[in-house]
C-alpha cells in the first residue's frame, strides 16, 4: 500500500520553513543578479520570462523557478549549472538535498 501523504506533503516541512528557505534563494538570487549588474527587466528578458515581476516574485520568495529554466538562469547569472542547481536544491528540495550531500546520510 502506497502512503499518499508522503506525495501531499514531500518534504514534511512546515509552511514558515519552506517560506524561509524560499526567502533565502530569492535573497542569494538577488545578490547575483545585482553582481552581474542586470535589472529584474534585464534578467526577464536573459531567461525568457515575459514579465519582470516574475523575477520579483521569485527575489522575494514567493515563486519559484521552474526547473526547466535553471540552465538560463544559471547562465545569465554567471554560475556554472551545476553549482545553480545544487544551491537551489538545498532551498527548493531539502529533503532530496540532504540525502545527496549530507554526509552523515
Amino acid at each position: 500500500m502506497v502512503d499518499t501523504d508522503m506525495y501531499s506533503s514531500p518534504q514534511k516541512l512546515s509552511d514558515e520553513d519552506v517560506s524561509e528557505l524560499r526567502r533565502d534563494a530569492g535573497h542569494w538570487l538577488k545578490r547575483l543578479r545585482e553582481a552581474q549588474g542586470l535589472s529584474q527587466r534585464d534578467l526577464a528578458e536573459k531567461v525568457g520570462v515575459e514579465y519582470y515581476t516574475f523575477i520579483s516574485q521569485v527575489e522575494s520568495g514567493r515563486g519559484r523557478i521552474p526547473p526547466d529554466r535553471y540552465r538560463a538562469w544559471a547562465n545569465a547569472l554567471g554560475v556554472p549549472p551545476r553549482d545553480f542547481v545544487i544551491r537551489l536544491m538545498r532551498n527548493y528540495d531539502p529533503v532530496t538535498y540532504r540525502i545527496l550531500f549530507d554526509k552523515a546520510s
